[in-house]
């Protein structure tokens, strides 16, 4: 059957190219064509949607893919960017507390660096918790700093890490004085978290909005201060003033940022000499 039709094709193809152009089998070919035509382009208007439609979830197939692949190295490059950022940071903070250590009380003290890795779930972050702990000499209430300045003291010490308890603690407190000297006492004002008080000045009517306040270190020998002299605290922010010439509430504004702290610094046991001085 199969040779049959094999051959019966080999004759029309043979009559089909040997005959003229209007020879029977061509009139066929052009009868079969302008029958066909109608139909076959019936058939391509009729599917050209479905055409359309096909092509259409390719395409979509393909943006949504890109898509993925866009978003993908988006996030990619946001986390790199972060992670740069962070490490920029760092050692932005890192920088500063190297240039803090060479000056002034500082200078005198063993510096132990650590990383912040939890506050407290309050507004302004009253404690953090350090890296460090009494095996790298952490003790508590010795001093903690940042590179812009004074942080707090700490208050809890376990072997690898320690709580720090921030100057806005309502607990805490330190001896202070402004930059021309007059001393006084750092401390946070009640219920509002972030302001600072500088209370107990003799000469309040000498400070100024904007003056500096540091740490005022140790003032007796009976009472030596864990805080050397000369750390930063912060500026006055705003002074209150009362019925008298003397009565005035003075604000100070912490100089570190202690919401965004990475990297701090325990000043832990000064050298001998420093330590028999404040005996």
């Amino acid at each position: 059957m199969l040779a049959a039709l094999v051959a019966l094709s080999l004759i029309l193809l043979t009559a089909y190219f040997g005959e003229s152009s209007g020879g029977g089998l061509h009139a066929v070919q052009r009868g079969s064509m302008q029958v066909l035509a109608p139909i076959q382009e019936g058939a391509d208007r009729a599917l050209k949607p479905v055409r359309d439609l096909f092509g259409w979830f390719g395409s979509t197939l393909d943006a949504k893919k890109q898509r993925d692949q866009l978003r993908a190295e988006r996030d990619q490059l946001r986390q790199q960017l972060a992670q740069t950022s962070a490490a920029l940071t760092q050692a932005q903070q890192a920088s500063g507390l190297q240039q803090q250590n060479t000056s002034g009380g500082l200078s005198q003290y063993q510096p132990v660096q650590a990383r912040v890795y939890q506050r407290s779930p309050s507004t302004w972050f009253q404690t953090l918790e350090i890296n460090k702990g009494s095996s790298d000499g952490v003790r508590v209430d010795q001093p903690v700093v940042a590179a812009a300045g004074l942080v707090g003291r700490i208050k809890q010490v376990s072997s690898g890490n320690a709580q720090v308890m921030l100057l806005t603690d309502q607990d805490f407190g330190v001896s202070a004085r402004t930059r021309a000297g007059d001393p006084g006492i750092i401390g946070p004002v009640q219920g509002t978290p972030g302001d600072l008080l500088l209370d107990l000045v003799p000469k309040a009517q000498n400070v100024r909005k904007g003056d500096l306040i540091i740490t005022a270190g140790t003032t007796t020998s009976r009472l030596p201060s864990p805080f050397p002299q000369g750390i930063v605290i912060g500026n006055v922010s705003r002074i209150d003033y009362g019925e008298g010439p003397l009565d005035r509430r003075i604000h100070v504004t912490p100089a570190a940022d202690l919401r965004r702290l990475d990297t701090v610094e325990v000043l832990t046991q000064p050298q001998a000499g420093l330590r028999a001085s404040l005996k």
